[in-house]
């Protein structure tokens, strides 16, 4: 039987501590190549091991590492991890987190390495795009531009992440509906943009110790109660319209039925 009061409420909190750990350290196991990759990297530019001159060079060849480790490795772990976060949102937090986790794994490995080659493409060509009009004399309004779709197609990412887990749908599908979504709901976008960005901001530079234990997982709650919020609105217009469309219908075929038509218009016809 479950605590109440106080104690139930910490007993909740532990519990719901111990599934965002796991599930991030699951994430973080099954992506280990791009991260492990990735910290190297980003500690060796911290601690200004690289040299100056050499600094865009080593950028660039990184970028190109974890550009080619990501559909292989850290899209299909944060594919598991948004299917366990499907489960959250949705009401079932008792699920069994390593059996949800590896079948989402497995169910959306290939869709989400496909899409991850996509979006990993799309994302680079905007960032190198992004260097050069920054480095160009005339091109800081276009860079500043280049920035926002920076940011547009991370957002499309994650809402991508929630359609594969949530809908049977084709790579290409998802990836069109996820950018349809991310520009045709713009509030809810940025909402996500700012939450994803403050947990981000948080681990990187304040708690550090967020990153092996809670950032991906809690990205991943977040972005997808966004993106639950977003479908449950939709739903919510689909029935309205369907609603409306019986009901004109129905008062169709009442306006339609000649036993409640007057006589003395039957006479005339």
């Amino acid at each position: 039987m479950e605590p109440r009061g106080v104690m139930g409420g910490i007993y909740r909190l532990t519990e719901w501590i111990m599934r965002l750990s796991v599930i991030n350290l699951l994430w973080i196991l099954c992506g280990a190549p791009f991260f492990v990759f990735f910290f190297m990297s980003f500690i060796s530019l911290v601690n200004g091991q690289v040299p100056e001159d050499q600094m865009l060079s080593f950028i660039q060849t990184a970028c190109l590492t974890l550009g080619v480790l990501a559909p292989f490795t850290f899209f299909p772990s944060t594919a598991a991890m948004f299917s366990v976060a499907r489960k959250w949102v949705t009401g079932e937090g008792d699920v069994p987190m390593f059996k949800t986790f590896f079948k989402g794994y497995k169910d959306n490995f290939k869709q989400s390495m496909l899409g991850g080659i996509i979006y990993t493409i799309l994302i680079i060509v905007l960032v190198v795009d992004y260097y050069f009009f920054a480095n160009s004399g005339s091109g800081q309004i276009v860079s500043g531009i280049f920035i926002g779709l920076i940011v547009l197609a991370l957002v499309s990412l994650l809402n991508f992440f929630s359609m594969l887990v949530h809908y049977h749908m084709k790579t290409f599908q998802l990836i069109k509906n996820s950018v349809l979504i991310t520009i045709g709901k713009p509030l809810r976008s940025i909402t996500t943009a700012i939450l994803v960005g403050f947990v981000l901001f948080l681990s990187f530079t304040q708690f550090t110790w967020l990153l092996p234990f809670f950032t991906g997982s809690v990205i991943a709650a977040v972005a997808y109660w966004n993106f639950n919020l977003i479908y449950t609105k939709l739903q919510q217009q689909l029935e309205d319209m369907k609603k409306n469309e019986e009901e004109e219908v129905e008062i169709a075929a009442e306006m339609d039925r000649e036993d409640l038509v007057k006589s003395d218009y039957k006479d005339t016809k």
